[in-house]
Parts: C-alpha cells; structure tokens; sequence
C-alpha cells in the first residue's frame, strides 16, 4: 500500500470515529433534556405492570372465594354467612344459586324477585318459570315472544297446552306452527297438533 492510500485509510477511521462519537454526544444530550419523561414513563410502565398483576390476583381470589360459598351453600343452603359472602363477591352467581332454590322449592314469589336479576340468563329462566308455576297463557305469550329468550319453544309447548285445556284447539294449534323443524321440540309439538285435542 501507498503513503496516500494509508492515509486516506486512516482520515476515513477517524470520520468514522468522529462521527460515532458526533452521535454519541447527539444520545447523550438528547437523554438529559428527556429525562425526566423517560424516568416518568420507565416508572408508569412498572406501576401498569404491577397494578395489572395485582388485580388479576385479587380478582382470582374473588372467584375461588366465591366458588368455596357457593360450594358450602350447596351443601348448607341455610348458611347465611355464606349467603352473603357469595352475594358480595359474584351477586350474579349469587342470583343463580337463588335460582335453583326456587325452582327446587317452587317459589313463585323468589321466582318474581329473581326476574328482576341483573344476571340476563336468571332473569330469562326466572320469567319463564313463573309463567309455568302460575299457569299463565298470557305471560308464556309474552315469554316466547321476548327476543333471544331461552326456552321460547317451551313457553309456546306450554301456552299451547293451556289453550287447549281451556277449549281453544285452533289457536293452539297456530302456537305450535311457529315452532321451527330445527326445534329440538318440534316432534313434540307435532305430536300435540295431532293427539292433544280433548
């Protein structure tokens, strides 16, 4: 190699140096004047973090607490402490387990205080039993015609069958034709159109 062709050699490390150090110098002053934001961040990230850890333990702790009240109402349905451990910590199960009592016990006034339930699926099922304990044509026919309600097809086997105990075949009748071939109880709702006249 030539005289002229190491120096240029070293002119262009010492820009590369140069201008590695131009940026280094560029980092440094840019990291002072953003400190402050930098740290804030650094510590907002950790505090998230933390925060978002915390209340997924604490809302762990919420479930399996719920779940052990639940499990002694279960086994303890008069315990009261449990009662209103579960009711403080999950009212919708709370609602629930309401629920199966009075359907158990038949309780259509439990029933009427459930239909009010914050808990969509109580209140659907709630509704609908109380229609069926009280035998009511009337609240089934509003029952089925509720949107998205569960046991619609139900409400109209049932609404069905008091119309005819109660002489009016061809209205009943016209009940069960709105009951889809997909139902799950559309063969029962065959089988009444063609044996359950009285």
């Amino acid at each position: 190699m030539s005289f002229k062709e190491n120096m240029e050699m070293v002119r262009d490390e010492l820009n590369s140096e140069e201008k590695f150090f131009e940026q280094a110098v560029k980092t440094e002053r840019l990291l002072k004047k953003y400190q402050k934001p930098l740290i804030a961040a650094a510590v907002a990230f950790l505090l998230i973090i933390v925060g978002y850890v915390s209340y997924n333990a604490y809302m762990e702790n919420r479930i399996e607490n719920a779940n052990e009240a639940y499990n002694v109402l279960i086994n303890d349905p008069e315990n009261r402490d449990a009662a209103n451990e579960l009711n403080s910590l999950n009212p919708e199960l709370y609602d629930a387990w309401l629920l199966s009592v009075a359907i158990k016990g038949h309780d259509i006034e439990a029933l009427e205080k459930l239909t009010g339930s914050k808990a969509p699926v109580v209140s659907d099922i709630a509704s609908y039993q109380v229609a069926v304990l009280k035998k009511d044509a009337s609240a089934l026919g509003g029952y089925s015609y509720t949107q998205d309600a569960i046991y619609r097809d139900m409400a109209i086997i049932e609404e069905s069958v008091l119309l005819m105990e109660s002489n009016q075949v061809e209205q009943a009748h016209q009940k069960l034709s709105t009951i889809a071939q997909d139902s799950p109880v559309y063969k029962i709702a065959q089988l009444l159109k063609h044996y359950g006249v009285k």
